[in-house]
């Protein structure tokens, strides 16, 4: 008897709930995580410790139907991200659209969430400068993202992907100050499980927000050249997993090559980026990344030497300790100097 009443006072209190609301919940996911830490420089003889909190971002996604979704995210320690729609045309993964302000396509590293890259400061500094994540005065600090329409697909059985792009050029939230849009495209072979090896184009025109110490023609309000390439391969083994409770992590080892055309200044720079599991939630992370601002004019190469480890305490939360040794030309205003940072991730 009393098992029958239990019963049916859980049956009321499921139906009391409207089935558009268990429709609503059931359609919009939420995630979100936070980067911060310490820092310590001695960079021009100067030595300097400070703690910093990098990155605090939430998002949320709502499939509207099967084939048509949107997302917004949020840094709540910088600005708007990213809000954008996606519908897939296709019965298939073949074709989709998305439209709106997104992470463009150039590059390999440029597209990958901070949480799922190995460095503490995250892409290396050609992707910094030619992705327009921030160094780069002439463009602004863009966090590799602009508005536009972008179609995208998978082919020939998930083998191939292909992403191509019309770009406003300008950055986030930022109107175009040009009439000029910008093309971008990308094309991805995934030939056996594990490897990528991926190429990926950027024509424009952008209109100077600033001025930069190493391509003095271009002055702010000029429309200038802005033309980028890149190719690069990633290999990842199979995911070693240490625990239910913590994120699998395979080896990996990632390799690209850049370059760019601002005006008439070209500049080069590329990476080698590699992660090993060691033991139990463990990795071991090193890196070698070059990058020159101007290939004409002796001094405006800097190499950057990285190791570290990488701790994994929760899925997608870990604890990173790394070490860089900076190498600096000689027109560089910093001089070559030692970075030691740690940082913890929280995601969900």
């Amino acid at each position: 008897m009393a098992l029958a009443v239990l019963s049916s006072v859980a049956a009321m209190g499921q139906s009391s709930e409207p089935d558009w609301m268990k429709d609503f919940t059931s359609r919009i996911t939420f995630n979100g995580y936070a980067q911060g830490g310490w820092s310590y420089q001695d960079q021009n003889g100067t030595k300097t410790n400070s703690y910093n909190l990098k990155r605090t971002l939430l998002w949320a996604k709502a499939r509207i139907t099967d084939r048509w979704s949107f997302m917004f995210m949020h840094d709540f320690s910088s600005v708007v991200q990213e809000y954008y729609t996606d519908f897939r045309i296709s019965n298939d993964k073949s074709l989709s659209l998305r439209l709106g302000q997104f992470k463009h396509s150039y590059s390999m590293e440029n597209p990958l969430s901070p949480t799922a890259l190995e460095l503490i400061d995250v892409y290396s500094q050609a992707v910094l400068y030619l992705a327009g994540e921030g160094p780069d005065p002439l463009n602004g600090v863009n966090y590799g993202r602009d508005m536009g329409l972008m179609a995208y697909g998978d082919i020939l059985n998930n083998k191939v992907h292909y992403e191509l792009a019309l770009m406003s050029g300008q950055g986030v939230n930022r109107k175009d100050l040009n009439n000029q849009k910008d093309f971008i495209a990308k094309l991805e072979l995934k030939p056996f499980d594990g490897l990528r090896i991926v190429g990926s184009g950027y024509l424009g025109t952008g209109c100077a927000v600033g001025t930069a110490a190493w391509n003095p023609t271009i002055s702010v309000g000029d429309n200038y050249k802005r033309n980028r390439y890149s190719a690069g391969i990633e290999y990842k083994t199979q995911a070693y997993s240490p625990g239910q409770y913590k994120e699998a992590r395979p080896a990996s080892i990632r390799a690209e090559w850049l370059g760019g055309e601002d005006g008439d200044v070209g500049s080069r720079g590329g990476y080698v980026t590699m992660c090993f599991p060691v033991v139990d939630a463990l990795d071991i992370v090193a890196c070698g990344e070059t990058y020159n601002r101007n290939t004409e004019v002796d001094g405006w190469d800097q190499t950057n030497l990285t190791l570290g480890v990488q701790y994994w305490f929760y899925k997608k939360c870990r604890l990173q300790l790394q070490y860089t040794r900076s190498l600096c030309g000689e027109n560089i205003s910093t001089k070559d100097y030692n970075w030691l940072q740690a940082q913890v991730q929280v995601a969900f």
